[in-house]
C-alpha cells in the first residue's frame, strides 16, 4: 500500500494542502492558511468508524477546525484504507500523512524507549496509569522525539490487558505453564509469556478466534472488549483479571508538519488532542462495562479476581530489568514515570 502511494504521489492520493505544509517552513499564519484555502493534515489509522478512539479523534479533529475557524482541518482515513499501522508509520515518516495512531509500543523501531509501553506491570492500576500518563513529566517526553521523526500529541487507553482461556483460570503464573497462549507480534509480549512460563503465539488479532477454536491455541489475552466486539467470549469462558499490561495507543504527528505550524496553532492541536482523551475515557469505561455485563449474562464468562498480581509482578521483573539494561531509552522513561507518580 505505500509504494502504491508513493508512487502515485502525495498531492494525487492525499491532496495538496498537506504536501503544502510538508514542504513550509514558515508558520501557518505565514502561509496564508484560510478556511478558503486550508492546510490539511491527513490521519489514517487502521481502527472501525464505531471505535471509542475513532470517535474520539473525530471530536479533535471538529475542535481544531473549530478553533482555527476552518485553518487547519483533519482529515481522517478509517478502517486501514491507506494501510497497515506499520505502512502509516513509514508514510508518516516520508511526509506522506501528517497523522497516524499507532500502539505505542510499535515506536520503538523509531525511539527505544517506547519499548517500556510494552512491559507487564508498569503501572499499578487504572488510577495510577491516568496519573502517569496526563503529568506533565509525560508530555514532556512526547514532545521530545523530534529528531525521532514524530512528536506524540496524546494517549488513548486500551485498557488492561488479562489472560482469559475456554475453561481454566488463571490465578499464578504456574497456571500458564505449558499453555499456548495469543499475544501481539510484539517482542515485549513473547518475551512476557516466556517469563511467565507459558508458550507465546504471536499471531493477528483477526486469527485468534478460530485458532481458540480449533484449539491452535488454549488462551489469550486483552480487555474486556475484546471478549463481544471479538466474539472471543463464546469460545472462552474464563477472564481472569491480573491486568498484567496496560499498552496505550498514541496520536502523533509528523515532525516535519508539526515545525510548519505556529506555536499558537500547536497549542491548539495539543488542547484538542488532550480534550479527545479526556472524552475516550468515559466511552472506555462505558465500553468496558457494556462488555463485561454482556460477556456474563449473554456468554456464560466468568470473571475471576483473586489473582495473585503479586507473584505475577515476581516473576517479570527480571524483564523490566533486562530491558532497562539493554535500552537505555527505557530506563530513562521508566524513571520518567516514577517522577510522575511521586507528584500529586
Amino acid at each position: 500500500m505505500f509504494k502504491k502511494i508513493a508512487a502515485l504521489g502525495a498531492a494525487a492520493v492525499l491532496g495538496i494542502g498537506l504536501l503544502t505544509g510538508c514542504g513550509a517552513s514558515a508558520s501557518t499564519a505565514d502561509a496564508g492558511y484560510s478556511a478558503q484555502n486550508p492546510l490539511v493534515l491527513t490521519l489514517a489509522h487502521g481502527l472501525s468508524e464505531t471505535h471509542t478512539v475513532h470517535i474520539a479523534m473525530t471530536q479533535f479533529a471538529e475542535e481544531v477546525n473549530e478553533k482555527t475557524d476552518g485553518r487547519i482541518q483533519v482529515k481522517i482515513f478509517p478502517n486501514g484504507q491507506l494501510g497497515s499501522e506499520n505502512e502509516n508509520l513509514e508514510q508518516l515518516q516520508a511526509g506522506v500523512i501528517a497523522m497516524t495512531k499507532v500502539s505505542a509500543p510499535g515506536l520503538a523501531t523509531y525511539n527505544e524507549a517506547y519499548n517500556a509501553f510494552g512491559l507487564p506491570y508498569i503501572f499499578n492500576d487504572t488510577e495510577d496509569f491516568y496519573h502517569v500518563m496526563d503529568s506533565q513529566e509525560m508530555q514532556d517526553f512526547f514532545l521530545s522525539t523530534g529528531d525521532d521523526g514524530f512528536v506524540t500529541l496524546t494517549y488513548y487507553t486500551s485498557g488492561a490487558r488479562s489472560f482469559y482461556t475456554k475453561d481454566k483460570a488463571i490465578r499464578t503464573p504456574a497456571d500458564l505453564k505449558g499453555l499456548k497462549i495469543r499475544v501481539q507480534d510484539m517482542k515485549s509480549q513473547t518475551d512476557m509469556m516466556s517469563y511467565l512460563g507459558g508458550i507465546p503465539v504471536a499471531m493477528s488479532y483477526g486469527d485468534v478466534y478460530t485458532s481458540l477454536q480449533t484449539g491452535i491455541i488454549d488462551g489469550t489475552e486483552n480487555n474486556e472488549t475484546a471478549l463481544t466486539t471479538g466474539k472471543h467470549g463464546e469460545v472462552c469462558k474464563v477472564y481472569s483479571v491480573d491486568q498484567h499490561a496496560m499498552i496505550p495507543d498514541v496520536l502523533i504527528m509528523s515532525e516535519k508538519v508539526w515545525k510548519t505550524i505556529s506555536p499558537e496553532d500547536q497549542q491548539i492541536l495539543l488542547e484538542a488532542a488532550h480534550d479527545s482523551t479526556d472524552a475516550h475515557k468515559v466511552m472506555w469505561d462505558t465500553a468496558v462495562e457494556e462488555a463485561v455485563k454482556e460477556a456474563q449474562e449473554t456468554m456464560g464468562v466468568e470473571f475471576v479476581y483473586d489473582v495473585d498480581k503479586e507473584a505475577f509482578r515476581e516473576d517479570t521483573q527480571p524483564m523490566i530489568e533486562a530491558y532497562e539494561e539493554e535500552y537505555p531509552g527505557v530506563k530513562t522513561l521508566m524513571d520518567t514515570i516514577e517522577k510522575a507518580r511521586g507528584e500529586e
